[in-house]
């Protein structure tokens, strides 16, 4: 996703925790990178600078940012888009792919409360 929206001309910044930087975490980052120290320092970053926020199929780390960016949201620290309408949990991406294909969108009447 970051590579199509630099392709198109948006601004794009990888945020990295140097934990991240050491082992296999991380490809390659296109755009702007910035490295900082923490992973709590990295979630801060990434809400300061921000537009809006997504999440794509990864890890629990992953789903930790996320439900900690909903919380905020929630508890009115920020009010940026957030992408959480849809909750898959596959065990395969195979499974995770005819999930997604086969979804169809139903309000959810208590996180419409949540904005």
């Amino acid at each position: 996703m970051s590579i199509a929206a630099h392709v198109r001309g948006s601004q794009v910044l990888g945020i990295i925790s140097t934990s991240l930087t050491e082992g296999n975490f991380i490809g390659k980052t296109v755009g702007e990178e910035l490295r900082v120290p923490t992973m709590q320092d990295r979630i801060s970053k990434m809400l300061d600078d921000s537009d809006a926020f997504i999440a794509l199929p990864s890890g629990i780390g992953t789903l930790e940012e996320i439900f900690q960016i909903a919380s905020w949201a929630q508890l009115n620290i920020h009010h940026k888009a957030i992408v959480r309408q849809i909750f898959i949990f596959a065990s395969t991406a195979e499974e995770m792919v005819d999930k997604l294909e086969d979804f169809v969108y139903k309000p959810d009447p208590v996180a419409a409360q949540i904005d």
